[in-house]
């Protein structure tokens, strides 16, 4: 699914933008936002924005509206295109530079003496510069989203997403690093080597198995926090999503028996996030072998996809697979949660008419929820490393903030990532956040 923006010039008159709205509800569009750009005497210009299936149907919908009388479609474009013109990210001044006495103190001669203050006592970075609130966020796009190894530029417009709502959320500068390569060794040595202008270093959209070793090696040769965000930042999420699912279906977690179907980056670290949490069982399937030995290290049990969706309470699905799960598969009174982005395993809908006590896809179930307020308390603590006290307190505190039929609270409510922070922060203080866990 897409969304595309309309731009109309519509006849300022009652019932011409009826006449607009039927014509793409006959092009089968679901129509979002609509903002009107200028009102005139004799006509309105509007933009329309409809979810659509693909680029066929956004021109059919196009020529339906074109067919209406005194109606022009001035221009229509995929939404997304239009938000990354230019970019989503620049890099901007605290503080503007309006005299010379300012100039004098923020570059020479002023600056010199916080240099040698710094290396006098290297401390004093944290207070004097920018790293104890900057994140570091390292890709070479082998897998990115559900597009696959499309390299590290393709994922830039990944990274820059991720480091709007660093800004937003956790008030932290986060700056894309695209690394040109894949092997292990050579991805690890570029980290480390500008490793020291960052508080934190965040992974993202890595190839598995090579993502679970850079994370190790990096966790161990760095003395700052270090997470591969598609592994521990979307098992934190999801962890707080089924214990808010089992609440409202009556489940205690602990006492459940959780299915993970496969066991990518996100599925093996929600599978052992899920043992950690305390789950009583955790099984799993996935049809790559190279995935098992690493599953049974971590106390997940390995069974078929029936086996899964026979014997689990809470069933995770993060398979890529569009409508693997069959109506028929789902066994009353289940916690399913179809996480595939842009289409799940199953649609929530198809799940509860077959008798689900709860059900949730990717859309509700988002890591934007995690990966700032992990970082920023992570960062506020001066840890060292995040641990698995500290991705537990996040879990626990979405948890307690999801609200009447929220599975899991806002994503946008900034009360929401000051909470997540203030209790990693809790967390690491309370740890000394010397134990690094790599799931």
């Amino acid at each position: 699914m897409l969304d595309c923006t309309y731009r109309v010039e519509i006849p300022h008159r009652p019932g011409q933008l009826a006449r607009v709205v039927t014509a793409i509800a006959q092009g089968e569009g679901l129509i979002g936002d609509l903002v009107t750009v200028s009102l005139g005497r004799e006509t309105a210009v509007r933009e329309i924005t409809v979810e659509i299936r693909d680029g066929d149907q956004a021109a059919r919908i196009a020529q339906l509206i074109e067919a209406l009388d005194g109606v022009r479609v001035l221009w229509h474009q995929d939404r997304a295109l239009i938000r990354h013109e230019g970019g989503k990210l620049e890099i901007g001044a605290v503080r503007p530079v309006r005299t010379v006495q300012e100039m004098r103190d923020v570059y020479t001669p002023g600056v010199a003496r916080v240099c040698a203050a710094i290396a006098g006592e290297p401390s004093l970075a944290t207070r004097y510069t920018m790293i104890s609130r900057s994140v570091a966020i390292c890709t070479n796009g082998t897998r990115v989203l559900g597009l696959g190894n499309i390299g590290p530029t393709a994922a830039m417009p990944v990274m820059e997403g991720k480091a709007v709502f660093y800004r937003q959320f956790a008030g932290l500068s986060a700056m894309p690093i695209l690394v040109d390569a894949t092997d292990v060794d050579t991805f690890v040595e570029t980290v480390v080597r500008i490793a020291p202008t960052f508080g934190g270093i965040h992974l993202e959209d890595i190839s598995t198995p090579e993502c679970f070793e850079i994370e190790r090696q990096l966790i161990e040769r760095l003395d700052q926090p270090v997470m591969h965000d598609d592994v521990h930042g979307t098992a934190v999420v999801t962890l707080a999503a089924a214990i808010v699912a089992c609440r409202r279906a009556g489940v205690e977690l602990r006492s459940a028996t959780v299915g993970q179907l496969g066991l990518g980056a996100a599925g093996f670290g929600i599978a052992a996030l899920m043992v950690d949490g305390g789950a009583r069982r955790v099984i799993a399937f996935d049809p790559l072998a190279a995935s098992h030995a690493r599953a049974a290290a971590r106390g997940i049990e390995l069974g078929t996809m029936e086996d899964v969706l026979r014997e689990s309470d809470v069933v995770v699905a993060t398979t890529g697979r569009a409508g693997l799960i069959e109506p028929a598969m789902v066994r009353p009174g289940q916690v399913i949660l179809a996480l595939t982005n842009p289409h799940p395993e199953i649609e929530p809908e198809d799940t509860e008419r077959a008798g689900a006590a709860f059900a949730a896809d990717g859309r509700s179930v988002n890591n934007v929820l995690g990966y700032p307020g992990i970082f920023r308390g992570a960062l506020m603590a001066a840890a060292s490393a995040i641990t698995l006290e500290m991705k537990l307190a996040a879990a626990e505190a979405l948890a307690d903030l999801a609200r009447g039929d929220e599975i899991v609270p806002d994503a946008l409510d900034q009360g929401v990532h000051d909470a997540v922070a203030q209790a990693v922060a809790r967390a690491a203080e309370r740890g000394g956040a010397t134990d690094p866990s790599t799931g």
